[in-house]
C-alpha cells in the first residue's frame, strides 16, 4: 500500500520560515519524480516544485528563490524548505509522488502564514 505521509505544517508569522517532509512508503522511491502541490482555499490545486531522482528541480515562478526541494533517496523523504513566507502561500500542500503516469498523493499538511 502506497502513503505519502507529510508532516511540518502549522502557523507561521509573515516572513517566517518552515521545512515540511513527506515519508513515502509503498513505492521505489527512487523511481518516482517526487513533487509538492499546493491547494488555497476556493483555489486550484498548483505545482510548487518537483524533483528528479538525479536532483533535477522545477520550480513554480513565484516560489523561485524563497522555497528549496530536496530529496533524500536513502530515507525515501522529500522536504520543501520554505523562506519569507507570505499569507498567500496560506494552503494545504500535498505531497505527489509521480512515475509515468501513475500518481499518488498524500493528505496533506496545512500551512498558514499570518500577516
Amino acid at each position: 500500500q502506497v502513503q505519502l505521509v507529510e508532516s511540518g505544517g502549522g502557523l507561521v508569522q509573515a516572513g517566517g520560515s518552515l521545512r515540511l517532509s513527506c515519508a513515502a512508503t509503498g513505492i521505489i522511491f527512487s523511481q518516482n519524480v517526487m513533487g509538492w502541490y499546493r491547494q488555497a482555499p476556493g483555489k486550484q490545486r498548483e505545482l510548487v516544485a518537483s524533483i528528479t531522482s538525479g536532483g533535477t528541480t522545477n520550480y513554480a515562478d513565484s516560489m523561485k528563490g524563497r522555497f528549496t526541494i530536496s530529496r533524500d533517496n536513502a530515507k525515501n523523504t522529500v522536504y520543501l524548505q520554505m523562506i519569507n513566507l507570505k499569507p498567500e502561500d496560506t494552503a494545504v500542500y500535498y505531497c505527489n509522488a509521480r512515475r509515468t503516469i501513475i500518481n499518488y498523493w498524500g493528505k496533506g499538511t496545512l500551512v498558514t502564514v499570518s500577516s
